[in-house]
């Protein structure tokens, strides 16, 4: 399983429900690299959506503990035996945790590989993602140069278990 998020220099992702930033080309990578594979969310990060409406061409996967909770276009999900038994219908590797914080948390452990965007700005953030440098298990095996968006820089970072 992969994990896939923009964090800033506190690995902070989100504030009052929204993304920190939008920089394009992250989000070209994100549309990129999920197309066609298996998204799994909070409800929360769903409802983050224009609309409120599940990404298309993927298949959106909406973890929740509200029993009622339904959205047209997604598995939703109550539980992690629930994901599971959800996920044993995909490969692995094209699985893509998308957030948000609390979800990251819950399977960050499962995951092989987390593709992190890191923009070189603190911002306020109220939703953090778990700082991978900051744990052995964790290595960067691939980077990029140094990306602008105006006065923003940026990296693609991919992670892998050891």
């Amino acid at each position: 399983m992969n994990l896939i998020a923009a964090v800033d220099k506190n690995w902070g992702i989100g504030l009052k429900n929204k993304l920190l930033v939008s920089i394009p080309d992250d989000m070209k990578f994100f549309r990129q690299t999920t197309t066609g594979k298996v998204v799994v969310m909070g409800r929360k990060t769903l409802e983050s959506f224009p609309g409120g409406k599940p990404l298309k061409n993927r298949v959106n996967i909406v973890m929740t503990r509200d029993k009622d909770y339904r959205a047209d276009g997604a598995v939703v999900v109550h539980d992690l035996d629930e994901l599971h038994e959800e996920l044993k219908k995909y490969p692995s590797e094209d699985v893509y945790v998308i957030g948000g914080e609390s979800i990251y948390r819950q399977l960050l452990d499962e995951c092989e590989v987390a593709h992190i965007t890191k923009i070189n700005y603190a911002y306020e953030a109220d939703a953090f993602f778990p700082n991978l440098d900051e744990m052995p298990k964790w290595r960067i095996t691939a980077d990029s140069e140094e990306q602008t968006y105006f006065d923003l820089e940026y990296y693609f970072y991919k992670y892998e278990k050891k």
